[in-house]
Order: C-alpha cells, then sequence, then structure tokens
C-alpha cells in the first residue's frame, strides 16, 4: 500500500513555514509529521501537494493508495480507525478529511472534496497542526510520543561517565557524544541522535531531542520542551523552541517559544522576546488576511521562514515573523512582520533582496552541506515563493 500525504487548507494559515514544504514535512517532536507515518504504518510515504513543490516532493501512486492528511500526527486510535479503511472509503473528523483509502484510477483524480464510497466519521481528538504556534505549543506532546516510539525495544548507548544524568528516560544512539554535562529527564524525556555532539558544561532540561548530526555548543541551557532538527548548531539559551535543520543559532542569545526553518543563521547575541510587558495576548502576522491574528497565547516568539540570516544583537519582538528569504540586521526592533524575501531592518528600513543575490548566498551555503544540492528542485521552488511573496513586500 501506498502512503500519500496530501494538504487541505492548512498549508495557507501554515505560512510562510509552509512556502518550502508540505504541511506533513513539518517537523514536530523528533520526526516531521511523515517520518511519524512511515514508521507507525512500516512503509515508505510520498506527497500530494502543490504543483511547484511537487519536483522535490512527488507523489508515488500504486493499485492500493492510502491518502491521509498531512496536518494530522498520527496516534493509537487514529491508526486504528485508518487500517480498518476499504477501498473507497473515507475518515472525517467534522467537515475534516482525515484519510481515504483509494485504487489507482481514484487515486490519479484524488481531491479532498471527492465523492467516495463511503464516510466514515471519527470524534475522537487528534493533535493537528493549523497554525505556526501549534508547532512549538505541541512539541511537548509529540515528543513523549515520538520519544516512545523510537526507544522501544531498543538499549540506550552507554554515555561518558562524565556526564550526570536525572532521571531515567534518557536516550542515545551509538555515536551520540557528551562529556561533563547535565541531563534532567525530570519533566520530560531526552533524546540524543547519532553523530550528535553536546559540548562541556551543557545543562539541558527535557523533554529535549537533537537530531543526528548537529552540535550543542559550551555552556548551552536549553529547557523544553525543545527540538534540534539534523546538521545543526545551537548556543546560549533556548526554551520550547523546535528548530528544523541545517541552521544556526552558534552563540549567545535568547530563543524562546519559536519555530526555526531551514537553512537559518541567527547572529551573536541575537534574542527575541516571548512575553509582552503588558501580559497581553500576542497576535502573530496571517497570511491569508494580511493582517494580525489573536494567538490565545501569552508566550509566544518568533517564527523564522527557511533561508533568513539576521545579524548581531538583532532584537525581534515578541509574536515576530521573518518570511522566507528575508535578511535582517541593524539596530532596534524590525517590524514584527517581515516580508519574505526583505533586506534590512528597524535602524534603515527595509527593501527587497534581490533574487540574484539572494540565490547566489543560498548556492554558497548548500556547498557547505555536501550532501544536500542546490539543485534545479531547490531553484524553481524559491523563485516561484519569491513570485507569491510579491504582494506582501510593500514598504
Amino acid at each position: 500500500m501506498a502512503i500519500i500525504l496530501f494538504e487541505d487548507n492548512a498549508h495557507q494559515t501554515l505560512l510562510p513555514l509552509t512556502y518550502t514544504r508540505p504541511v506533513a514535512d513539518l517537523r514536530i517532536g523528533i520526526l516531521t509529521i511523515a517520518e511519524k507515518w512511515a514508521k507507525h504504518l512500516n512503509t515508505s510515504f510520498s506527497f500530494h501537494t502543490r504543483g511547484y513543490l511537487q519536483g522535490k516532493f512527488a507523489i508515488k501512486i500504486a493499485n492500493d493508495n492510502l491518502f491521509i492528511n498531512g496536518s494530522f500526527c498520527p496516534d493509537s486510535d487514529l491508526l486504528e480507525a485508518i487500517d480498518k479503511l476499504q477501498k473507497g472509503d473515507a475518515l472525517k473528523y467534522r467537515d475534516v478529511l482525515i484519510a481515504a483509502r483509494l485504487g489507482k484510477g481514484d487515486a490519479e483524480g484524488f481531491s479532498i472534496d471527492a465523492n467516495f464510497s463511503r464516510v466514515i466519521n471519527y470524534e475522537k481528538f487528534s493533535i493537528t497542526i493549523r497554525y505556526p504556534e501549534d508547532i512549538f505549543r505541541k512539541n511537548d506532546i509529540e515528543l513523549r510520543k515520538d520519544f516512545n516510539l523510537l526507544t522501544k525495544g531498543r538499549t540506550s548507548a552507554t554515555m561518558s561517565a562524565t556526564n550526570t544524568v536525572i532521571g531515567t528516560d534518557f536516550f542515545a544512539e551509538e555515536g551520540a557524544l557528551a562529556e561533563c554535562c547535565s541531563f534532567s529527564t525530570i519533566n520530560g524525556p531526552i533524546y540524543l541522535s547519532s553523530n550528535t555532539e553536546i559540548w562541556e558544561g551543557t545543562n539541558i532540561r527535557g523533554p529535549f531531542a537533537i537530531c543526528e548530526n548537529s552540535q550543542v555548543k559550551m555552556g548551552t541551557k536549553i529547557y523544553g520542551a525543545t527540538t534540534i532538527g539534523p546538521y545543526s548548531r545551537v548556543g546560549g539559551e533556548v526554551n520550547n523552541a523546535v528548530i528544523w535543520g541545517y541552521s544556526n543559532k552558534g552563540h549567545e542569545g535568547y530563543l524562546g517559544n519559536s519555530v526555526v526553518g531551514e537553512w537559518c543563521n541567527i547572529g551573536a547575541d541575537s534574542n527575541n522576546s516571548n512575553l509582552k510587558n503588558n501580559y497581553a495576548e500576542v497576535k502573530l502576522w496571517d497570511y491569508t488576511t494580511a493582517s494580525f491574528r489573536n494567538t490565545g497565547l501569552q508566550f509566544c516568539g518568533l517564527i523564522m521562514a527557511d533561508h533568513v540570516k539576521c545579524g548581531i544583537n538583532s532584537m525581534f519582538n515578541t509574536g515576530s515573523v521573518a518570511g522566507v528569504g528575508s535578511n535582517i540586521y541593524g539596530a532596534g526592533f524590525p517590524p514584527n512582520f517581515i516580508p519574505d524575501f526583505s533586506w534590512g531592518g528597524a535602524q534603515h528600513g527595509l527593501q527587497e533582496y534581490g533574487f540574484n543575490k539572494f540565490m547566489e548566498t543560498t548556492a554558497k551555503v548548500f556547498e557547505r552541506r555536501d550532501h544536500r544540492k542546490f539543485n534545479a528542485d531547490e531553484q524553481s521552488i524559491l523563485k516561484e515563493v519569491f513570485e507569491l511573496t510579491r504582494t506582501y513586500r510593500k514598504y
């Protein structure tokens, strides 16, 4: 059976994080949503997504296909309900399509509005991702679920005796290294993936996960629920943040209640606020309405999309959104919404980041990661996003 992760309108409410990826490619917990489904169902996956993403995130149709809504995270009840689907069946939560099992012909013409042979109503609660802040808000729940999923039936590698581990929910894959660090699992589990390094003097409080080939620098302080994606480097103080991968926050400075995309670089001593001085509810920029939306949260920091760079001593106000490919620098707080492919900051204002100049920098960034190529698919996605976001660059 082919597993195909599809999108509904969540890809719009999750912007700018989903300009460069399908919803199911979002990382929350330890794994991406697609990886969670693949792990549970013990099979590979593909995507039914927007046309300009399909070159990188291809769809693979078979004779028997299970379409799953990429904004839903798996749990035991949902897996049981999906396992009972027959060809032609659809599973819905209220009016939202969760899953459908289709033959090859119906799969080739798949639509969330299709007429299915039988619709089964699902009434139980499941974790769904609908807004950018859901990534850090629900990271605690998903990190615990992923920890149990990944460690079931396995034994942790032995760590150096120079470390202090408090509690029992600690797991390290072979190749994970740490010396003279403290790990507290009293408030949640800690997971160290292969070829990761936790440098001396670091203090980590779970729940926490670090993915393969990433490092935490000396003297770092990390509070849960925090995830560091693959091929990243982190330092300073981090609290309830999700860094997706291939990104660097390598120096002192605070990052809290935030999401950082791929290929980002945060300058030394940069900070974000996660609480307003008047303790008021935080608002975030919403691309669907081109206005600020109430989040219902008192703590909400920075939403940083892919390929964002910020200079040293950058300051981000509570509830800031930095769009794809923006380059931020200078004194003072930049606007709470920094449009995609913007250049500048509070001191000198914002202007459009020339696309050719952006692409030259991005090519150099990719060269630092030999296993990721800045190929035609990657370039095509960024070119499309540049055009899609023109309307927001009104300075």
